[in-house]
């Protein structure tokens, strides 16, 4: 019992020095995915003030109402998108 207690303890006490680095070429395809990624907010943003539009006509016009959906749509895009951009950054810092 006691050697399986000191064998736990030794295999414990080791320390991983991991320290992450950008692999060589990696700045084109970095920028590339950050040209990516701007474009992706962008397209939220302009969706989210196309459905504001849209909800805005069919409150007018007392139609179906698609826009809630379009709205929640883009946010959560919005939001994967901020997430990706807070791991890239993670990652690459």
């Amino acid at each position: 019992m006691f050697l399986l207690a000191a064998h736990d303890t030794a295999v414990l006490a080791i320390e991983f020095n991991i320290s992450p680095e950008v692999p060589p070429g990696a700045n084109g395809f970095l920028r590339i995915l950050n040209w990516l990624l701007w474009g992706v907010l962008l397209a939220c943003v302009a969706a989210i003030v196309l459905s504001g539009g849209k909800m805005a006509w069919e409150k007018w016009n007392q139609g179906a109402t698609q826009a809630p959906k379009m709205l929640l749509g883009a946010l959560a895009g919005a939001v994967i998108a901020g997430g990706a951009n807070a791991i890239l950054n993670a990652v690459t810092a």
